[in-house]
Formats: structure tokens, sequence, C-alpha cells
């Protein structure tokens, strides 16, 4: 079986993916972006009741800016692949969408994978609740 060699915390489950087109549009509505050349990525904190979810990624290659459906699932692969290997990184309760670009397939997976750590280190941990004062 593939994976089975894997400690289980670094596999990628079915339910740390996002798969709704209507979860897929809440996180580009209101998910804060960033650019990390090879791809955007773009997250948003789930809400209050999952905040301790684990975190859950959606991958997006569209034809137009990678190419053939080889390329697109390469360039899906490859972004899946850097999630899996960091998703400590990614605070709990969030939902990520990255995007594919072109360059994504140009790059190594090294350099990827740097991108995205650097981008991990910008994501906010969804808003807690501050004390409030009452005196």
């Amino acid at each position: 079986m593939p994976g089975a060699d894997r400690p289980p915390s670094q596999r990628l489950r079915a339910f740390q993916r996002v798969k709704r087109n209507r979860d897929f549009g809440a996180v580009r509505e209101h998910g804060r972006r960033t650019d990390c050349g090879a791809f955007l990525l773009v997250w948003c904190a789930r809400s209050s009741d999952a905040a301790t979810d684990p975190a859950r990624v959606g991958v997006v290659a569209s034809r137009a800016s990678v190419g053939n459906a080889v390329a697109r699932a390469r360039a899906k692969r490859r972004l899946r692949e850097v999630f899996r290997q960091h998703q400590a990184l990614v605070p709990a309760g969030l939902d990520l969408i990255l995007t594919a670009r072109p360059a994504l397939l140009r790059m190594e997976f090294s350099e990827v994978a740097q991108r995205f750590v650097q981008a991990c280190r910008k994501l906010a941990p969804p808003a807690a609740q501050p004390p409030s004062s009452h005196a």
C-alpha cells in the first residue's frame, strides 16, 4: 500500500482537503492572499467551532495558466506534497487554496517548498476572542 510507511502525522487525509465549491468560494472571497511567485496562497480561518481541526488545503491548476492535463496534474501533485511535508507549520483551523502558476513547473521542488515555508510564516492563527474586562 503506497504511503503505508509514512508516519501518521505526515499523511494527507481526505478530511484535510478543501473539496466543495462553496468552501473554495468562501476562502477566495474572505481570505487573505500572498503571492509566492510560483503559486498564489489564499487562506481563511474556518468557523470558530472548527478552530481546533487540522488545516485543509485545496489545489487549483488551470489549463490557461499551467497547461495540459499532464502539467496540471504534476503541478497539483507538487503543491499537495509541499503542504503534506510542511503541514505542521500551518495553524489549525485554516483553509488554504494553493493556485499553481506557470513558473511552478520550472522550479526545483526544494525552492517551491522554501517559498511555502516562507508563506507559512505570514499565516495568522484563527482569531481568538480577547478576554473582556468588565470592571
